[in-house]
This record gives C-alpha cells, structure tokens and sequence, in this order.
C-alpha cells in the first residue's frame, strides 16, 4: 500500500532527484539531443529535397528519353521513305534499261528478219531466173530442132537489134 499513498518524504526525495536529473539533463544532454533531433530533421529534409530533385530529374529524363524516341522514329521513317525512293529509283532504271534492250533486241531481229527477206528474194529471183533460162533453152530447142527454123530465128533477131 506504501505505493498508492507514498510518504512525504518520499515525495520530497524524488521531486529533488527528478529535478537533478532535469537539471543535469538540461544542462548536458538537450543540447545533443535537440541538436541530433534537429541534425535528423534536417537530413530528412535533405533526402525529401533529394528525392523531389531525383523526382523531376526522371520527369526530365523521361521527357528526354520520348523527344529521343520521337526523333530517332522520324529519322527511321525518312530513312525507308528515302530507301524506297532509291528501290523505285532503281526498278525505274532497270524497267528502261530493260526496255531499251528489249528493243534493241526487236530492231536487231527486224533488220536480221529484212536481211533474210532480202536474200531469200534475190536467192527466189535467181532460181526463176535459172528456171526461165533452163525452159526457154527447152522451148528454143525443141523449137529450133529443124535448121530453117533456126534460119529463120536468127534473121529475125538480126531485124529487131538492127531498128533498136
């Protein structure tokens, strides 16, 4: 029961040691503590700050990194846009060239087909010529058989180139 009604002398003692320990720990410890409690204030400012500063860094960064992406997408679009271009450039060049030998080709087998004609014609015109010779030197022959005939023939060829 001492406990729940304490003696007053017992109340003295600690009132005068509770105000030692007040007075030794005002004396000696607060300024620590209240110094390491405001050291501790302020870092935990300190890393707020850090990290609001780290924060907009990355919004920063993140920004940086998409105007980036953004360039480097339109820098790949003109580059296959400027590559078809140069592809259709290129099927254009070998469209014409092909073009031009393909008719190269049909003028060259144009000509070779002209040249043919021509000698197959003077070969066609040679070959009647020797055949009109080999049937009138037939005709003449079975017609010249007798020797008036002949007579006959001859005077007249002489007549004809006499008046040409």
């Amino acid at each position: 029961m001492e406990l729940i009604s304490p003696g007053l002398g017992l109340v003295f003692w600690m009132i005068i040691s509770f105000s030692i320990v007040v007075f030794v720990l005002g004396k000696f410890a607060w300024k620590p503590i209240l110094k390491s409690i405001k050291d501790r204030e302020q870092s935990i400012e300190n890393a707020l700050q850090a990290a609001e500063k780290a924060k907009e860094e990355m919004k920063a960064l993140i920004f940086n990194n998409e105007k980036l992406k953004k360039e480097a997408i339109e820098e790949r679009d003109a580059l296959l846009s400027e590559a078809r271009k140069i592809k259709d450039a290129i099927i254009e060049e070998a469209k014409v060239k092909a073009k031009e030998e393909y008719n190269r080709i049909i003028e060259n087998a144009k000509e070779s087909i002209a040249y043919e004609k021509i000698a197959a014609m003077t070969e066609l015109k040679n070959q009647v010529a020797m055949l009109s010779i080999n049937i009138a030197e037939k005709v003449l022959e079975k017609e010249l058989s007798e020797g008036s005939k002949q007579q006959d023939f001859l005077n007249k060829l002489l007549d004809d180139v006499k008046f040409n």
